[in-house]
């Protein structure tokens, strides 16, 4: 009995090897982009189109239920070690937080990878995650709580146009590798 239940819980979870690569070299772009990019355009939240966009390319270019979050914590990690942003640690939360909020979408929307509509506003939820991660920090650092809200709310804000216009372009390019039979 202990076997046939370790036997279902692991392929439940089993992960092939194409699609642990395809998840692998997401998280890889996702931080390469954004040290090649290097964009310093002093506008809250640029830097949520790339995340974005590589997070939903993962959930949607792989059949498996953690794709995003995976990659999120792959991402997270390897950003924390280059020394993005002035977090420390705390991005994995970042990362992570905006992964799992993608995957609850896709679980919760089957369709979702197929339209703009719907990607558009998964990746405003999953960018809107900025605003509880901006005054989480804030609030360690013993911002004035009023100042705090606002300030998580402009930045909050800027994610999600930033957000969702990473978002928006995700449909477009899991179509094409669709297309093109690079994934299923």
């Amino acid at each position: 009995m202990m076997k046939r239940l370790s036997a279902r819980f692991c392929e439940k979870f089993r992960l092939p090897l194409k699609d642990a690569l395809f998840l692998g070299f997401c998280a890889v772009f996702a931080v390469l982009t954004r040290v090649v990019l290097r964009l310093h355009l002093h506008i809250s939240g640029h830097a949520m189109i790339i995340k974005v966009f590589f997070l939903m390319l993962a959930r949607g270019s792989t059949p498996c239920l953690y794709g995003a979050s995976f990659t999120a914590l792959l991402a997270g990690t390897a950003a924390m070690f280059l020394g993005f942003a002035k977090a420390g640690p705390l991005i994995i939360v970042k990362y992570l937080v905006t992964g799992i909020v993608i995957d609850a979408g896709a679980f919760l929307l089957p369709m979702l990878f197929r339209s703009y509509v719907l990607c558009a506003l998964v990746a405003g939820a999953a960018s809107s995650t900025k605003f509880f991660t901006a005054y989480g920090i804030n609030a360690l650092v013993g911002m004035d709580p009023v100042v705090n809200l606002q300030r998580s709310l402009l930045e909050a804000a800027g994610a999600v146009v930033f957000g969702v216009a990473g978002g928006l372009m995700v449909p477009m390019v899991v179509r094409r590798l669709k297309a093109y039979d690079v994934i299923k």
